[in-house]
């Protein structure tokens, strides 16, 4: 690995070998590990080498895939932990792994409210 403020010498054929990790389910940290490089060079790779970028983000959802494959695989299997494998999902993933909980509004709380007090003033006003 390069040591701080070093420069590292971006090879072509890193392309090849992030895309054969990805196949096998490696993350970003042991994919930079494997090439010998820092997260943040490997990020920097990706926007000053185009051809970079498409083996990366290919690589990616190699790795994703990957994971995907080894649940749907081990289902049925006694000794799968769905939920050890489903946090590491969304550790791993969280773009498309990650639980949100959503609310969805249909009308204004705001128009709701209104609605409520001039019922009430209206209310009032037939009573008396």
């Amino acid at each position: 690995m390069a040591h701080p403020g070093q420069p590292t010498l971006y090879r072509e054929d890193f392309c090849d070998r992030v895309i054969e990790l990805g196949k096998q389910g490696f993350s970003v940290i042991e994919m930079c590990a494997d090439i010998g490089i820092s997260k943040q060079t490997i990020y920097d790779w990706t926007k000053a080498n185009p051809e970079f970028l498409d083996a990366f983000t290919q690589a990616r959802l190699h790795s994703q895939a990957w994971w995907e494959s080894q649940g749907r695989e081990s289902l049925g299997k006694a000794i799968f932990q769905s939920s050890l494998w489903s946090r590491s999902m969304a550790a791993r993933f969280p773009e498309d792994w990650r639980e949100s909980k959503q609310i969805e509004l249909t009308e204004s709380p705001f128009k709701r409210v209104a609605d409520l007090i001039e019922k009430g003033i209206e209310g009032k006003r037939a009573e008396s």
